[in-house]
């Protein structure tokens, strides 16, 4: 009879041994770093190759007007533009404001939904990233009552 347990350790090994021969895929573990400590949007732009953001009715940001508790923020982020390779979640003042970062190839439809910590009211941008280094972005505030970041 199979347990729990033992199928627990099972599943561990298989993931240990596709790790270390190489056939876990590696894009899995791909992320750009710097843009995750990235202090501003700029720089988180920079990091991930993209020009200066300018604005955009093609890139549409969701959420709360007033979010009632600041560690869970519901936000979407979507966009109707050819060629995104990139749809990012920033907020601007919370300590590391790039919060989500979504890949899109075409056969993935650029439409993310997630929730977000925030720490204080704040703007709160959806940036649109095309194959081209085009950045694209929509603005929203979003007021918050109670501090998610250590508030």
């Amino acid at each position: 009879m199979q347990t729990r347990r033992k199928t627990l350790k099972q599943s561990a090994a298989l993931a240990g041994l596709l790790a270390t021969t190489g056939l876990f895929p590696q894009y899995a573990f791909a992320y750009n770093k710097g843009s995750f400590e990235a202090k501003n949007l700029n720089d988180a732009l920079k990091a991930l190759g993209a020009g200066a953001p300018t604005a955009s009715k093609d890139v549409v940001i969701g959420g709360p007007d007033i979010a009632e508790n600041g560690a869970v923020v519901p936000l979407t982020v979507s966009s109707t533009l050819p060629n995104v390779k990139q749809l990012l979640l920033v907020v601007e003042k919370n300590p590391s404001p790039l919060v989500a970062a979504f890949n899109v190839t075409p056969a993935v439809d650029a439409n993310f939904q997630t929730r977000a910590k925030m720490g204080q009211t704040s703007d709160v941008y959806a940036v649109a990233i095309t194959t081209d280094g085009k950045a694209l972005y929509a603005k929203k505030e979003v007021k918050v009552t109670i501090g998610g970041c250590g508030g």
